[in-house]
């Protein structure tokens, strides 16, 4: 997603940003590229960061400039083609970011190099209905647990990103109805978890963190439209515009769970009837599932079931993927995206759930829109949002200069 010209920026919740279109917004957005760049292909001149970027090659050379002043990377003669050229080096200054993704049922923190390597990586359980105390309580312990394991120290934390699992109303930082976490509602999780954890916080909903990683971390860079659909306890989509996230007034996009699917269906727990959320969560398939079984089935269950050609399960994932299909058509229609990813715990499924939501798509999206629009799994599995906030703290100026 290069860009020379005017464009949206990503701003996560908490920071100030800068003006989208002015030059410290695009020049720190091209300083991500150049980086991501170092990263993915090691040392490299600047005529080959400008063809793997797309940025002009006065724009490389700009931009190389102010970074090596700051010591973000180094430079070194060298030659290419039988010419005289400059490799530029990511220098590794030793800062770490933290991606914390809280669940109804989970918790994943992970810490990653300005490189974007992840050098420590845990999740565990957390209790069905659990408060906010208890999860940051569980956030800091795990962050402690992991710094101490890679022997990180502290200050070399730059921030922790942040993914709540419901609307957040980036006016206030805090969480607002509708949540799956309700125990959450109306708490400022900036403020709380920044007390707790005594470093910059940037939180987000989780399903934007998830898009932000399909363009940070998977392999869809260069997309500059996708829509990332969550499929989990709720249903959430993180939507990438023009290459930025895009979070509308106050912030609350993406609540693709509460779109209508049957008029006169089932009470939704945000007080509509009949939203996506009450036929094709995975709560919703748990429930169906675990009708006359002594136990309880597990998403993980689902999963093994739908692979071992189970009837009941398969009829069950194509109603909850063409009522997909048909929620992602009406936002399509709207936004003409390149892309859907498919993520969340049910990823192991594969085209057993992609199938019938391509179905779904094409049956309700206009036809130009849905033969033009690809829709794929998730490369990243459950660990995408916990790596969209890790990126949302290397995307950062402070990520870039040095400790």
């Amino acid at each position: 997603m290069p860009v020379d010209a005017a464009s949206p920026t990503r701003h996560p919740p908490g920071a100030l940003p800068s003006r989208p279109g002015s030059q410290p917004a695009l020049r720190e957005q091209n300083q991500q590229r150049i980086v991501r760049a170092l990263v993915s292909s090691g040392p490299q001149t600047q005529a080959e960061l400008a063809r793997q970027t797309g940025l002009s090659t006065a724009t490389v050379s700009n931009i190389v400039k102010i970074m090596a002043a700051s010591g973000v990377v180094s430079t070194a003669p060298t030659t290419s083609s039988g010419r005289r050229a400059l490799s530029v080096i990511l220098n590794d200054n030793g800062s770490v970011a933290a991606g914390i993704d809280i669940g109804r049922r989970h918790l994943r923190v992970v810490l990653a190099g300005l490189d974007y390597r992840v050098l420590q990586e845990e999740s565990t359980e957390l209790p069905l209905g659990h408060s906010a105390a208890q999860g940051v309580e569980a956030a800091s312990d795990l962050l402690d647990k992991l710094l101490h394991q890679g022997r990180i120290e502290r200050s070399a934390l730059l921030g922790a990103g942040i993914g709540i699992p419901g609307p957040i109303d980036r006016r206030t930082g805090t969480v607002v109805q509708g949540a799956i976490l309700p125990e959450w509602v109306g708490i400022n999780i900036q403020e709380t978890l920044g007390k707790r954890l005594r470093v910059p916080i940037f939180v987000d909903n989780d399903a934007n963190l998830g898009a932000l990683a399909q363009v940070a971390w998977g392999p869809h860079s260069a997309v500059d439209n996708l829509i990332f659909v969550k499929i989990g306890s709720g249903i959430g989509a993180g939507l990438v515009l023009n290459g930025a996230l895009f979070y509308g007034n106050v912030g609350i996009t993406g609540e693709l769970g509460h779109t209508t699917i049957h008029e006169h269906g089932q009470v939704c727990r945000c007080g509509n009837r009949g939203c996506l959320e009450t036929v094709a969560s995975t709560s919703t398939m748990i429930e169906l599932l675990s009708r006359g079984t002594a136990d309880t089935v597990s998403t993980s269950d689902i999963i093994l079931q739908a692979l071992a050609g189970d009837t009941a399960t398969l009829r069950v994932i194509d109603d909850a993927g063409l009522a997909i299909g048909r929620a992602v058509a009406h936002v399509a229609n709207l936004i003409n995206p390149e892309l859907v990813v498919v993520g969340g715990p049910l990823t192991g499924l594969g085209e057993i759930l992609l199938q019938p939501i391509r179905r779904g798509l094409l049956r309700h999206a206009v036809p130009i829109v849905g033969e033009t629009t690809t829709v794929r799994m998730s490369s990243l599995g459950d660990r995408a949002e916990a790596l969209g906030a890790a990126a949302v703290v290397l995307s950062q100026p402070s990520a870039l200069a040095p400790l």
